[in-house]
């Protein structure tokens, strides 16, 4: 399936993915986890979330393999990589790619498909791993959610989940699910990661297509509440509607990350946002920035 192994997609700390093709022709890719001790307990609970999902924006299982401590799961090909292989490397050969109209896309594909795995598949599935790295890109750049080996499955009436330790990637992760001090930890805590990531695109097309930036040694975020409109504008080349994309990324992204998790928006609400107009956007309160 693999031709031994010969492509190698890509690496993370469960293991490595492969390039391979199925008797029919079909392309794969092939996620082979690394040797574990015990019941493999992060590859069940990745064939037990993914195979319940059937969603445009949420990548496809197509089989797995449990051979021993060897693991192994199948996943249909996404020719394009990952979001962060284009908007976080600085690779100018991409840079034509990274249109903000595509920038938005993206978002809003994402958005779309945590709605679902919030709310419209027959079981709720919290990811507790939003980031570039697990947002694949098919041919069309067409988003899809991948990497569910840290994923939650509720009950549906659940509205409060219960984990052993914090669980995801420094940076996307919600204050929460570090401590109860902020609240209970739900469905929400995906909302905040994907809010960092939203603010994180824009400023990595920032800062690959500026000279210079006069916000690097500011918290992006606060720079962006305290600079909204002249960034907009500025990120505004083209038409009007680019600062209205823009303006809509940002402001969406500085409601999901609010410290206090009843204050954001849920995901359905964020589909919302992005689909109508910035005429009924408001910014969040601004001391709930962290």
């Amino acid at each position: 399936m693999t031709k031994s192994f010969a492509v190698k997609l890509g690496q993370g700390g469960f293991g490595a993915v492969y390039k391979g093709s199925l008797h029919d022709g079909r392309q794969v890719a092939v996620k082979m986890l690394k040797d574990t001790q015990g019941d493999g307990e992060e590859f069940m609970n990745e064939v037990a979330s993914i195979s319940r999902t059937s969603h445009v924006n949420v990548v496809t299982l197509l089989g797995f393999c449990l051979q021993g401590s060897k693991r192994a799961l199948i996943y249909e090909y996404m020719p394009n990589g990952s979001l962060e292989r284009y908007a976080f490397t600085g690779d100018m050969n991409s840079e034509n790619l990274l249109t903000w109209e595509r920038l938005f896309d993206i978002a809003i594909g994402t958005a779309r498909g945590l709605e679902y795995l919030h709310r419209g598949c027959n079981t709720r599935i919290v990811h507790f791993d939003i980031k570039p790295h697990n947002i694949l890109l098919d041919q069309d750049f067409c988003p899809k959610i991948s990497d569910f080996g840290l994923a939650k499955l509720c009950l549906n009436k659940e509205s409060a989940i219960s984990i052993v330790g914090a669980r995801g990637t420094i940076g996307y992760i919600a204050p929460e699910v570090y401590s109860k001090q902020f609240g209970t930890i739900s469905s929400k805590s995906d909302v905040y990661s994907y809010g960092m990531m939203v603010l994180e695109m824009v400023g990595a097309r920032d800062r690959n297509t500026s000279a210079d930036s006069d916000h690097s040694s500011q918290y992006f975020p606060q720079w962006l509440y305290e600079h909204l409109d002249d960034y907009c504008v500025g990120a505004s080349e083209i038409n009007g509607e680019t600062t209205e994309l823009v303006r809509k990324m940002i402001v969406v992204g500085l409601w999901c990350i609010q410290v206090i998790p009843t204050d954001r928006p849920t995901m359905t609400r964020v589909v919302e946002m992005l689909e109508g107009s910035t005429s009924n956007l408001e910014l969040p309160p601004r001391v709930l920035l962290s």
